[in-house]
């Protein structure tokens, strides 16, 4: 507790290798509460502050902390190919209303070498017209790969968008076994 009776939120935070570059996994005592791609220096920096700032408390480097062992070993067996879905608690602080309830349907109900449209996403979850705000609750996405919104595409068989990139989308659907493996 804080000297105000309040109990701190300890965020705690580590880089880890994959086969899409560096991913910065951060969790609180509920659950992974971040993922961020493409880790540099200055990715890193930015995406600390950005949760401090949000979660009220600064997030400290802490690979062998026990919030973040099981997540780090499940991300690491899903880039083996040893595990196809994420058995992880989940953190869901940064994220609220529309975009929480498109990411829970997505997280529950877009299974492993699967996707699903942008539309059709909407639907499940009750706004058939939603499409375009279903994009942006991807694009808001914290939990990228574990709440895999690599998996909505566009309806006409576009790739659609990706916070992390196209590359990035194209080698995760590939590693699900959606796409066939980048030649080079």
């Amino acid at each position: 507790m804080n000297s105000h009776g309040q109990n701190e939120q300890q965020v705690v935070w580590a880089v880890v290798d994959s086969s899409i570059g560096p991913l910065l996994l951060a969790a609180t005592g509920e659950g992974l509460v971040s993922v961020v791609f493409h880790v540099t220096d200055a990715v890193r920096d930015k995406a600390l502050e950005r949760l401090g700032s949000r979660l009220g408390t600064e997030p400290v480097e802490a690979p062998e902390s026990p919030l973040l062992a099981e997540a780090i070993r499940q991300v690491a067996a899903y880039f083996a190919g040893e595990r196809r879905d994420f058995e992880l608690p989940l953190d869901w602080s940064l994220i609220s209303g529309f975009n929480r309830q498109v990411l829970r349907v997505l997280a529950s109900g877009v299974p492993f070498g699967t996707v699903v449209g942008y539309g059709d996403l909407a639907r499940r979850v009750g706004q058939p017209g939603a499409a375009q705000a279903v994009g942006m609750a991807m694009g808001a996405n914290p939990l990228p790969v574990v709440v895999p919104c690599h998996r909505v595409v566009e309806s006409d068989g576009g790739i659609g968008g990706f916070g992390g990139g196209l590359e990035t989308k194209r080698k995760l659907l590939a590693l699900e076994g959606v796409l066939p493996e980048p030649l080079f």
